[in-house]
């Protein structure tokens, strides 16, 4: 499964992907990890947010289950 990411100017976050309630985050550091059931309005925040990456642990972190997929 090929998901589009999309680049994101962030310190933490490198790339970000939405599809069918699930998003896709890259990190920095390497990882990929799959977050799932995630609203739209969320995946539309985040991307409009000022700190990708505040956004991120205030908002998804700890609160989606994940997986890491790469």
């Amino acid at each position: 499964m090929l998901i589009n990411m999309k680049y994101v100017s962030s310190s933490n976050i490198y790339a970000i992907g939405y599809e069918s309630s699930t998003l896709h985050i890259r990190f920095h550091s390497g990882g990929l990890y799959a977050y799932y059931n995630v609203p739209q309005h969320i995946y539309s925040n985040l991307m409009n947010a000022s700190s990708h990456g505040e956004y991120f642990h205030a908002h998804i972190k700890g609160r989606y289950g994940d997986t890491c997929i790469g």
